[in-house]
């Protein structure tokens, strides 16, 4: 093989040599010193370690907060994703037949999505002051005790759902109008001639399967989102009250930068990696048959 047969052979792999490196420094890399730190006994400053076989994951299985934290996780997952998909499904329908005011309505929507998650959290912990907040005013109207919803065990989990709700369904909006937008007219006079001649038969019999793409699409990156809850938890209630709203990376995170036990939280990395992973999987494989694709 001459040089300028070799140059031609190498050339295509010199352009894609940088992304290559950036993924792996920056993704690949992490992930490779995640998954073998999880088997050591190094924490934060030490300057050696030892290997400890499945010690991290033994001691996480045994931890009463790290189990609750996994189910805080699932039902968080639970409350916010059906929810966020069939109110954004709900929401596109009415915004398309809105007529002038369909790009005012995209807007409001979409505005909570574009927000800074921090400063919108803050002015949520005022807003549902017991005491300063709009709960209290509302909750003075219909003629309730205003609690602290954030600091009741019973409460606080369900709030950090609505929330998360509330700031994405502007995103499922968005998406599912694309969607519907792509259906043909045609498809509903068909399947007026099929029978499809009321509200519930056209949604069941034509839109519900044209937009199954996209459904598939959304619902994928809400439960990545919603496996990914941090800033709620961190700006809100910390974990409280009484660990009813620990989830698995607040967890992650005080263990790697509370409590310095950075074998733990690379244990628990690799775990919410693999329930990420393992969770798109078997939602693609089941849902990728049901999915019509136009």
């Amino acid at each position: 093989m001459n040089l300028q047969s070799l140059y031609k052979r190498l050339l295509p792999y010199s352009f894609s040599a940088p992304a290559l490196v950036l993924m792996f420094l920056f993704l690949i890399g992490p992930i490779i010193a995640v998954l073998f730190l999880s088997f050591t006994d190094w924490q934060l400053g030490e300057s050696s370690f030892k290997l400890v076989g499945l010690q991290n994951y033994r001691t996480l299985f045994e931890d009463d907060l790290f189990l609750r934290s996994i189910g805080n996780t699932a039902l968080y997952i639970l409350m916010t994703v059906p929810t966020t998909l069939l109110l954004g499904l709900g929401f596109a329908m009415l915004i398309l037949k809105s007529g002038r005011l369909r790009s005012f309505y995209q807007t409001v929507y979409f505005i909570p999505f574009m927000g800074t998650a921090v400063a919108m959290l803050i002015v949520w912990d005022f807003v549902l002051n017991p005491s300063l907040g709009v709960w209290a005013l509302v909750a003075q109207w219909i003629g309730i005790e205003p609690i602290n919803l954030l600091r009741n065990e019973m409460t606080a989990l369900p709030v950090l759902a609505f929330i998360s709700i509330w700031q994405n369904i502007g995103f499922a909006v968005v998406l599912f109008m694309a969607g519907l937008s792509g259906i043909p007219q045609e498809m509903y006079e068909a399947g007026e001639l099929d029978g499809a001649d009321d509200a519930l038969s056209r949604f069941s019999l034509v839109t519900w399967p044209l937009v199954s793409h996209v459904t598939f699409f959304v619902l994928i990156l809400l439960t990545v989102h919603s496996f990914q809850v941090f800033e709620s938890v961190a700006v809100l209630t910390r974990g409280g009250p009484n660990d009813s709203t620990e989830v698995l990376t607040y967890t992650m995170y005080k263990e790697g930068f509370d409590f310095f036990r950075t074998n733990i939280a690379s244990a628990i990395t690799v775990i919410f990696l693999l329930g990420i992973g393992t969770f798109a999987l078997v939602k693609a494989a089941w849902l990728e048959k049901k999915v019509h694709y136009q």
